[in-house]
């Protein structure tokens, strides 16, 4: 996987930390007490321990060991969390655009001395109960994470791991199929023209449809064009076919050596053990070398330096005559300066964060654009850090004006400084993030450690947040002109700072298509007949390997008898506040208060319904009360975790033409700040701003603009979402408030030149929504806590009592589900039922400016509570892996594609896929296979552990009760659902894959989006778009 620089989770304020759980583990203590016995100088398995600190803030204990012999680095984080995390990193530091780092990452994982079978990495991720599994390709590093929560299952995670990464095949057909390879069209075919494949390929080409990626990748290699971050480390699509196998070898040996790694282990696990496996199964095997990937600091500009790229023309675009995208990129300094970098990242926040920074006033609320530039803000990934201002989606003519508004920006901040109460709500914001538990936080560590730690920074130091807090604060009260200094030393004294615009080149697919052409006849033409038929029986051996059945019995497995027999319980109360019912749940929050409320949409008229999710982005955003907009931000900022309201569409777990609609609040606080969060709540309840038109307009642009660069990001799921749309009620819906239906919809709003009409809906729909009539809540803190949040609750039903009327549903056809199972008189969920939907068939092509398709057909089958359910997500399972995953990815090139099962709908999809027809038949080809029960035990017994490692990821507090809430599934239905996920057999997969996915048996939607497509427009059974 390839991870754009910017989008790396480096930044703080992307870090959610977690609190400890209580672990299935016996143990006399804690794991940060037991790694607190560690001694600096302290002897372990060949390796030194350098120190060790106690990290307060974030509830662990940092171990930090040198090996001897190589002198890898390893990093342990005692923690009791039993989500226990492993990764490996190397600095890779390419100096071509070949994407070697990126294709090695993919093929070290295709097969290694130990494990020599083909795609290890896919297949222990049916062998294994791991929470997660994945590598990355960063700019300057390559990481290799897992986490899982069962200790065998690390041990034989990290042992192929290990065997990867240290000693991998590199077979040249793992080279051809991952990387690139000149192939037949159809390898079958001698005669069929030859084409460039490959994974990564496709991969690429995929990632650079997105205008946004290849925004920030030119930015980057313009703004350090002097080394390693001048060059594509993913790999530029027309420069992966320069790459030859014997470069990428040399890269391994090169890059792939424990003199160059970092090892980072996390969790509640012991580290000897860890310790003692890394150097008796790769590190023993190693002498020290010098592996020469520094990376020098960029040579400083004298003055400024001015560029332009092209890009292609979105087709989604809020105004199509404004698609000009202009940021001014500021050079910073060295990441490894820990407090300098913590100082600037804050101030990055204070400059561009929300509607009262000096940026947001200047460039956004003048709508001179549609949003921020997608690069924007402080940017930690790279050796020496960079800043980036600018805008997207305004016109040509503008770019000397937005040039001329950054500088007087800077300026103007040099004079004024920021208001104290900014500062503090940042600093707030970091304290609730410290406090707040997210479920893989050992993989938020790596992460947010990687970078600085790539370049021979202090991993720990970046943990100690609370020291660069205080430090921070100690510099501002020394010097309260401390911010302005570093702003007027950085941006306003700075000469190395690039000025780059992008504009969009109708002929840029084109072109790019074109150029690929020249590429490929270039290599043609050099080649003989030899080399053809070499060709040729080089596609058909590859093919033969792929297609063979694979022995991976080399792999350890864990079995289906290592999975616990049944759920733990999550208690819940059900009781009322203000006469709405409310379920109160104790967990260890470690103080904070997690609220909800879901607010039916049964009595919303259905003309109305396209505009819920507008309501919903801006509802939080307008002002209220005596609060205007930018004060409501600055109180948001200052007592809660954030607020939020987003739409919700949950179908019923016992039938398929059944669903409930509504809206979810959603928000966060610490305990002392209970009052002021409902206060807010109340205000938006009581009296939101819905007429300041000027407002208003600059959310909507904002908002069409997110989703219309949202489609190439996320194809795939705007494809299922699509094919699903007509083939239950609750899909219908899910197209209205999430697809492609709601893009073109936003797309027309932010077309308006009068917002008038929208600004007399927003309060229609307001009434219907903020209703307490139709409403329920739900309350996660701790147990101490728990009276003082349900008497806060209560006076917060009083105070919007007001709003409450009873009003009468949309449809007659009303049906109410008790919240307690066991008390048929107490308080209901109301559903929607449907029971005259006739589902159809669709088939719709949407063409776009991409150079790849997203394809997805969607069956409807089964809801949650039916026998068959469990069977049918097996199969997708067991299909995606033994069948789809070869046919698709390895065969047909495409970055990736599977089945899955879930809302009654089974639906198969693929992504970054250069075929599309080819694909839809590939999906059939699946159905016959699973029809002709071409599987073994094996096979069902691995798609068990694969599909019980999600069932059983784990929940963070936050989160626990948050099924039952919603939708209404109790523990007791999750541990009945477990047990027909067991009790799946041979018999019961082949029965419903000839019941429901057979072609006779079917109901089908099918959706494309992709590039223009001959054989579909010559197909009347396609509808195009």
């Amino acid at each position: 996987m390839f991870r754009q620089t910017k989008a790396v989770l480096q930044k703080l304020r992307h870090l959610s930390f977690s609190r400890p759980r209580q672990t299935w583990r016996l143990q006399s203590s804690s794991a940060k007490e037991r790694a607190c016995r560690y001694q600096a100088g302290q002897k372990i398995h060949g390796f030194t321990v350098r120190e060790v600190v106690v990290v307060p803030d974030l509830f662990l204990t940092a171990v930090k060991l040198t090996h001897d012999r190589t002198g890898a680095q390893h990093l342990h984080a005692a923690r009791d969390d039993s989500n226990n995390l492993f990764s490996v990193q190397f600095r890779t530091t390419p100096m071509d655009s070949t994407g070697v780092p990126h294709i090695l990452e993919h093929t070290v994982l295709c097969g290694s001395k130990k494990y020599p079978c083909r795609d290890p990495f896919f297949k222990m991720l049916n062998r294994s109960l791991s929470t997660f599994m994945n590598a990355f390709t960063a700019s300057d590093y390559t990481m290799y994470p897992f986490s899982t929560q069962n200790g065998k299952d690390f041990q034989n995670l990290l042992s192929v791991y290990l065997d990867a990464v240290f000693f991998p095949c590199l077979r040249e057909q793992d080279f051809w199929q991952e990387g690139w390879r000149l192939e037949n069209e159809n390898p079958t075919d001698l005669s069929s023209p030859l084409v460039f494949k490959g994974v990564v390929f496709n991969e690429m080409k995929g990632a650079f449809s997105e205008n946004e990626r290849v925004y920030a990748q030119h930015l980057q290699n313009k703004l350090f064009p002097d080394h390693t971050y001048s060059v594509v480390s993913g790999g530029e699509p027309l420069d992966i076919p320069d790459l030859t196998w014997e470069q990428l070898k040399q890269f391994h040996a090169t890059h792939y050596h424990p003199s160059n790694a970092r090892f980072f282990t996390y969790g509640d696990l012991p580290l000897e053990q860890h310790l003692e496996q890394i150097e008796e199964e790769a590190l023993s095997k190693f002498e020290r070398i010098n592996p020469n990937t520094e990376v020098p600091s960029q040579p400083r500009w004298s003055s400024p330096r001015e560029d332009h790229v092209t890009c292609s023309p979105d087709a989604m675009a809020p105004d199509p005559a404004r698609q000009e995208t202009l940021c001014v990129s500021y050079l910073l300094g060295d990441i490894t300066d820990t407090s300098e970098g913590f100082t600037l990242s804050l101030l990055s926040s204070l400059m561009i964060s929300g509607p009262n920074s000096p940026f947001y006033k200047a460039l956004i609320e003048p709508k001179i654009g549609t949003d921020f530039s997608s690069v924007v803000g402080y940017d930690g990934s790279t050796k020496e850090a960079s800043f980036s201002i600018g805008l997207q989606g305004m016109s040509e003519e503008d770019t000397e004006r937005v040039t001329r508004i950054i500088s007087q920006t800077i300026d103007d901040i040099i004079e004024g400084g920021f208001e104290e109460e900014r500062i503090e709500a940042l600093l707030h914001r970091i304290e609730i993030q410290m406090k707040h538990q997210s479920t893989n936080f050992g993989l938020s560590l790596a992460s947010y450690v990687a970078s600085s730690w790539n370049h021979d920074g202090d991993p720990v130091e970046l943990l100690q947040i609370s020291d660069s807090v205080a430090k921070f604060r100690r510099a501002l009260k020394e010097n309260p002109r401390f911010l302005q200094d570093k702003v007027k030393h950085y941006f306003k004294e700075n000469t190395h700072r690039l000025t780059l615009s992008m504009s969009p080149d109708e002929a840029y697919l084109e072109k790019q298509a074109k150029a690929e052409e020249e590429k490929l006849q270039k290599k043609i033409q050099a080649l003989s007949d030899g080399d053809r038929k070499e060709i040729y029986e080089n596609g058909l051996e590859l093919l033969a390997v792929q297609s063979q059945t694979q022995d991976a019995s080399c792999l350890p497995a864990l079995k289906v008898s290592d999975i616990e027999p049944t759920i733990p319980i999550t208690p819940v109360q059900i009781s009322t506040a203000g006469g709405v019912p409310v379920q109160y749940c104790e967990q260890p929050t470690n103080g904070l208060v997690y609220f909800r409320a879901m607010c039916s949409l049964n009595t919303l008229p259905e003309d109305l319904r396209l505009y819920v999710p507008l309501f919903c982005s801006v509802i939080t955003k307008l002002g209220c009360g005596a609060l205007d907009y930018r004060q409501q931000s600055q109180q948001m900022e200052l007592r809660t975790g954030g607020m939020s309201v987003s739409p919700q569409v949950t179908p019923d777990s016992s039938q398929l033409d059944m669903y409930e609609q509504g809206v979810l609040l959603y928000s966060s606080c610490l305990e002392r700040n209970l009052p002021h969060m409902f206060q807010l709540w109340s205000d938006i309840f009581n009296s939101p701003h819905f007429n300041d038109e000027e407002r208003l307009r600059v959310l909507v642009m904002m908002s069409a603009q997110e989703l219309a660069n949202g489609i190439s990001y996320s194809g795939h799921m705007y494809a299922m979402t699509h094919a699903g749309r007509h083939l239950t009620p609750a899909g219908e819906l899910h197209e209205t408030f999430g697809g492609i239906k709601q893009v073109k919809f936003m797309k027309r709003i932010a077309e308006m030149s009068d917002l008038n009409k929208v600004i007399r809906t927003l309060p229609k729909i307001k009434k219907h929504i903020l209703n307490p009539d139709n409403m329920r809540c739900a309350i996660n803190t701790t147990p101490q806590k728990m009276s003082d949040t349900s008497e806060q609750l209560e006076s917060f039903m009083k105070d919007v009592a007001v709003n409450r009327k009873a009003r009468k549903p949309v449809r007659a056809n009303i049906i109410k589900r008790p919240l307690d199972p066991l008390d048929d008189s107490g308080p209901s969920r109301k559903l929607i039922s449907e029971q005259n939907f006739k589902p159809c068939q669709m088939k719709t092509f949407f063409q776009l400016p991409f150079p790849v398709n997203f394809v997805s057909e969607s069956i409807r089958t089964v809801p949650f509570s039916h026998e068959d359910y469990a069977s049918l997500c097996i199969l997708g399972r067991m299909m995606t892996a033994k069948f789809l995953h070869g046919e698709i990815r390895e065969k047909g090139g495409a970055y990736g594609g599977g089945a899955r099962m879930g809302g009654g709908l089974f639906t198969f999809y693929s992504y970054s896929d250069p075929n599309s027809v080819q694909t839809l038949s590939a999906f059939r080809k699946g159905v016959d296979w699973a029809k002709s029960g071409q599987f073994t035990q094996q096979d069902i017994d691995e798609a068990k552990l694969s599909v019980f490692s999600a069932v059983d990821s784990p929940v963070a507090p936050a989160s626990k009760g948050m099924g039952r809430f919603l939708s209404g599934v109790t523990d007791e239905m999750l541990q009945s659902h477990r047990e027909r996920l067991f009790a799946v057999s041979h018999r019961s997969l082949v029965e419903v894959a000839e019941r429901y996915l057979g072609v006779g048996q079917r109901t089908c939607g099918v959706a494309i989006l992709g590039p223009e497509n001959e054989t579909i427009k010559k197909d009347p059974s396609w509808i195009v778009k």
